[in-house]
C-alpha cells in the first residue's frame, strides 16, 4: 500500500494533473475540497470537506498523513487582502497543521511571481505563503517549488494566449524583447510526485528545462509551424491592457467577481525577466513547448474550447513576422 499523501488544490488545473500523476505512481490520496459533490476527483480519492480557513478540516486533512503537497491558493481575487487571506494565511494553517499532525515531508507549489513581489499583489502574498515554509524547512522536511507559467491540456488561464498563436494576427500583451519559462502541466506533476519521495529541501525554480527560457520569436515559430503558415505579432503598449485591467477591476468590484486580469497581471505580463533560475530539480525527458503547444491545441479542439483547424491554416510558408 502506497504512501498517504493529503493535498489542497486538487480540483484545480494543476492538482488533477497532480492528483493522477500521484495514483498513478500508486499514493493514496486525500483530498481538501469545498464542495465535495462536484469535486469530480477520480474514486479512491478520499474527501475532507472544508477550506483554508477551516482549522478542523485542515486538521482532518493531515492526520495520519505520510506528507502533505499544498497547491491550493489564490489566482484571482477582488483585493490584496483576499489573496494574502489565501496564499499567506492559508499556507500558514497548512503548515501549522503539518507540523502538529507529524507529517514527514511538505511539497509546496508557488510560483514564480514570488521572486518578484513588489510587482503584484498575487507576487507579494505567495512570496508571504513561502516565508511559512521557509522558515520552518527542517522542521517540516519542505521543498518549494516556483513554477513559471504552466500551461497544457485543461487550463483556461492560458487559453486566451494560446489561442491568439493560432491566428495568423496575434495581439501580444508583453514586451517584444520579454523572455520567460514554461512548463507543462505533465511535468509540473511529475515533478510534484517526485519530490514527495525526495528528501531535496529549498526553494526551486522549476521549468521545462530551456536554457534561457524562450523568446516571442521562439514561440511565434512553433506556432507557425504548428498552424502551417506565417504568424504576424502585434505587441501592444502597455497603457492598453492597463486600461482594460482597471475597466476590469472596477466591474469585478461591482459585480464581486474577479476576473484573470488585473493592474497586477499587466505587471507582470511586462516584467522583462521570468526566466526560471538553476533549480536542482528537472525531468530526463521534459516536455517542451514546440511538442507541448500542439497537443495542447489538439486537447482544446476536442473539448470545443477552440474551433478545429482551418483548411485555410495548413497552407503558406512557415516564416513569421513580429511588427512594433
Amino acid at each position: 500500500m502506497g504512501s498517504l499523501i493529503a493535498i489542497t488544490g486538487a480540483t484545480g488545473f494543476a492538482g488533477r494533473h497532480a492528483v493522477a500523476t500521484l495514483m498513478k505512481r500508486g499514493h493514496r490520496l486525500r483530498a481538501l475540497v469545498r464542495r465535495p459533490g462536484a469535486a469530480e476527483l477520480p474514486a479512491g480519492v478520499e474527501l475532507v470537506a472544508g477550506g483554508l480557513g477551516d482549522a478542523t478540516a485542515v486538521a482532518a486533512l493531515v492526520n495520519g498523513a505520510d506528507a502533505i503537497v499544498h497547491l491550493a491558493g489564490a489566482i484571482t481575487a477582488l483585493n490584496r487582502s483576499t489573496y494574502f487571506a489565501v496564499n499567506d494565511t492559508g499556507t500558514g494553517a497548512v503548515t501549522q497543521a503539518a507540523r502538529e499532525a507529524g507529517v514527514s515531508r511538505f511539497v509546496h507549489i508557488s510560483s514564480l511571481s514570488a521572486r518578484r513581489p513588489e510587482l503584484s499583489d498575487y507576487g507579494a502574498s505567495k512570496r508571504a505563503g513561502e516565508d511559512h515554509v521557509a522558515g520552518q524547512m527542517q522542521a517540516l522536511n519542505a521543498v518549494i517549488l516556483r513554477p513559471p507559467a504552466v500551461y497544457g491540456p485543461g487550463d483556461k488561464a492560458t487559453l486566451p494566449l494560446l489561442r491568439e498563436l493560432t491566428r495568423p494576427f496575434a495581439l501580444i500583451p508583453g514586451r517584444r524583447d520579454a523572455r520567460f519559462s514554461l512548463i507543462h502541466v505533465g511535468d509540473l506533476a511529475e515533478m510534484i510526485a517526485d519530490s514527495v519521495s525526495s528528501a531535496q529541501q529549498g526553494i526551486h525554480e522549476v521549468s521545462d528545462g530551456t536554457a534561457g527560457g524562450y523568446g516571442w520569436p521562439d514561440l511565434l515559430a512553433v506556432a507557425g509551424t504548428s498552424r502551417g503558415g506565417p504568424i504576424r505579432a502585434l505587441f501592444l503598449s502597455r497603457a492598453i491592457p492597463a486600461s482594460v485591467a482597471f475597466a476590469a477591476e472596477t466591474m469585478a468590484l461591482v459585480t464581486g467577481r474577479p476576473g484573470m486580469v488585473n493592474r497586477g497581471k499587466i505587471a507582470e505580463l511586462y516584467h522583462p525577466d521570468w526566466v526560471s533560475g538553476e533549480t536542482g530539480i528537472s525531468l530526463a525527458n521534459p516536455i517542451t513547448f514546440g511538442a507541448g503547444f500542439p497537443a495542447t491545441l489538439a486537447w482544446y479542439r476536442k473539448a470545443g474550447w477552440l474551433p478545429p483547424a482551418s483548411r485555410a491554416d495548413r497552407s503558406g510558408s512557415t516564416s513569421n513576422r513580429i511588427l512594433s
